[in-house]
């Protein structure tokens, strides 16, 4: 469904494409820390990275800075520095929610360490304990660890806390259709439609949970919709071999109805020879 680590990076919450003000840090009077937060924003990391690396010998201390330069070096394609930059932030500041947040997502996703990844959620859950976004990286941590049930406690959590989080909802169904919970995932996924009827995940999610419960021609006319927001050949594949189960009886019958056609040709030319 995600296309690499990058695509991952792009919709986990709690981490911004670009690192905010602080309005307190001696940082926002520095021409190339705006300089950077520009760089940053219009895609150009080398050039935010080459205005803020001389900050480094005159803010050492700085939690910010060492946080910015981890986004950076993550646009850059060097998870190493990264977490580099970003152990050294929560080491001036272990409570520092946005580097805690992406130190959990570089341990889950880069380094495969859900338990690591699960600390550092629940750590910023400590931090900030009604965050939704919070609860939502802890979700997908659990998830894929395969503890389900405290993956479904956690994206309760955040919808508790956040009703209408479509990202929380659509989650939550794909942990239903793991458990095969049909009913609670197609209503999951349904809610998600509702709020965003173009989202990808859910209407994958959706188009699932009617296969599996039997109603392929719902599928097809799901992915239908998939096919018409998006180029990707796999949903044309999906929509195709559910189109081939839907229709088995049929494909039979002509077949069968082939074969008795040749024997009777067969046997007609026998009896006349």
């Amino acid at each position: 469904m995600l296309r690499g680590w990058l695509a991952v990076l792009a919709v986990l919450t709690g981490v911004g494409v670009c690192f905010a003000d602080n309005p307190t840090s001696p940082l926002v009077k520095e021409k190339q820390w705006e300089e950077a937060r520009t760089y940053l924003a219009e895609g150009k990391a080398a050039e935010a990275k080459a205005a803020l690396e001389p900050l480094l010998a005159k803010y050492p201390e700085e939690p910010d800075l060492h946080y910015a330069l981890a986004l950076i070096s993550l646009r850059l394609r060097d998870p190493g520095a990264a977490e580099r930059f970003i152990r050294q932030a929560l080491t001036v500041n272990p409570d520092h929610v946005q580097a805690r947040t992406l130190l959990g997502w570089i341990e889950l996703e880069i380094r495969g360490n859900t338990d690591a990844a699960i600390k550092d959620y629940s750590k910023v859950i400590e931090l900030r304990p009604n965050s939704p976004d919070a609860y939502l990286n802890l979700g997908a941590a659990y998830k894929k660890k395969g503890e389900l049930d405290n993956a479904l406690n956690a994206y309760d959590q955040a919808l508790k806390r956040r009703p209408d989080y479509l990202i929380a909802l659509s989650n939550r169904g794909w942990v239903f259709v793991a458990q095969q919970r049909w009913a609670e995932a197609r209503n999951d996924f349904e809610e998600a439609l509702k709020i965003n009827p173009a989202d990808e995940g859910a209407l994958q999610g959706l188009a699932e949970v009617l296969e599996k419960t039997r109603d392929y021609a719902g599928a097809q006319t799901v992915l239908s919709r998939l096919i018409s927001r998006s180029s990707n050949f796999v949903y044309w594949l999906e929509w195709g071999r559910i189109g081939l189960i839907r229709y088995w009886w049929v494909w039979l019958l002509t077949a069968v109805a082939l074969f008795l056609k040749r024997r009777f040709s067969k046997a007609r030319s026998a009896s006349n020879g």
